[in-house]
């Protein structure tokens, strides 16, 4: 059952109303298309530009996993969904620290109950319950998980608060408010370019591709998965492209097909992909469950 409330207006003091049955279907958009990015990136984690070619969902290569396996971007996501459902809409930071644990030590919101890939600062943080704070600590492991706060109209400091679980740096928590902001903008059905303003990310997506980054660094993430979504006009184009810029694939994948996601909606993702895709009850549970806020 699907509780929708405006907790605070918009810049423009407008107030947002949808029947639950769109929003039920936008967060399944996003959740799945952050999943499917995430599995198709899954592979070719770490492989450097232009050394392979990802043309669909296969199986093995880095991590040895079967076809259409997501990785932590999707559980965590899965995570902060549950925690934000069982807590009615609410942030609370001691209930969604326990379910990243869980994932962690238990293989909770995995396809399998295998958890692999996690990231050091996020490994660090959730065992010592104390977010990583460090210059160095701005990787990508907050960013991949905080799309479903979009649904939820949070302010910026409960945004930051769900990313300082693990990186509590000031750039990291900033970069988690932009990506929410975005994805809300989009879910009101603004253009890409506005809502990417509106979010005050500083971002041109007519640089060449040469010049965009996808390594770990949360802004370099942020900014290729916006300069795919910008240069694709497809959920399928966005995502591949998105891989196919080397190094973190599953999370600048899986950041680009939750906003292709959002804009192309469900129905635009490869039939082929989501039957391959390992787990997907588990994401149809977890939307079913949830408690919207928008």
């Amino acid at each position: 059952m699907f509780h929708l409330h405006a907790r605070h207006k918009n810049k423009s003091e407008s107030t947002h109303t949808s029947t639950p049955s769109l929003e039920a279907e936008k967060l399944k958009s996003v959740m799945y298309g952050l999943a499917i990015g995430d599995a198709l990136g899954v592979p070719y984690e770490f492989q450097q530009r232009d050394t392979f070619n990802c043309t669909g969902m296969i199986g093995h290569g880095e991590h040895n996993q079967p076809a259409g396996t997501w990785s932590d971007d999707t559980a965590l996501s899965l995570a902060t969904l549950d925690s934000l459902t069982e807590c009615h809409g609410e942030v609370n930071t001691a209930d969604m620290l326990m379910r990243y644990r869980m994932w962690l030590e238990h293989g909770m919101y995995m396809p399998d109950g295998n958890t692999f890939d996690s990231g050091i600062t996020v490994a660090t943080a959730i065992r010592s319950k104390h977010g990583c704070d460090g210059l160095s600590d701005n990787g990508n492991g907050s960013l991949m998980r905080v799309a479903p706060c979009a649904f939820y109209n949070l302010p910026d400091m409960e945004i930051k608060q769900v990313s300082a679980i693990t990186h509590a740096h000031e750039i990291s928590m900033t970069a988690c408010v932009q990506y929410v902001r975005i994805l809300e903008e989009l879910l009101h059905c603004n253009p890409p370019h506005k809502a990417i303003e509106d979010s005050g990310f500083p971002f041109d997506p007519t640089v060449p591709r040469a010049e965009v980054e996808s390594d770990g660094f949360v802004l370099h993430i942020l900014n290729a998965a916006l300069w795919c979504l910008t240069n694709t006009d497809n959920y399928q184009d966005c995502v591949l492209t998105a891989v196919n810029l080397g190094e973190d694939t599953d999370t600048t994948a899986s950041v680009a097909g939750a906003l292709a996601g959002v804009i192309y909606g469900f129905d635009s993702i490869p039939t082929e992909w989501i039957e391959k895709l390992r787990g997907r009850e588990l994401i149809d549970m977890y939307v079913s469950e949830s408690e919207l806020r928008c």
